[in-house]
């Protein structure tokens, strides 16, 4: 399926997996990583991202730290 969006969506994502197919394609990748109870990387910052560690409960110890 191709992505109207794609190009733009190209800008703003931060995923460095390499040979992702789903870059730019943001409702592919959202779909998968919920599929897989992670978050996409433009969810993360660019360091944390870089881990591939995309777990929801990453995610959630980020925002814990946030807060304080």
């Amino acid at each position: 399926m191709d992505c109207d969006c794609e190009q733009s969506n190209m800008k703003k994502c931060n995923c460095s997996y390499p040979g992702c197919d789903k870059k730019g394609q943001c409702c592919q990748c959202l779909h998968f990583h919920l599929s897989q109870k992670e978050l996409p990387a433009c969810c993360f910052p660019n360091d944390v991202e870089r881990t591939y560690d995309r777990s929801q409960s990453r995610f959630a110890q980020l925002v814990e730290k946030h807060k304080k």
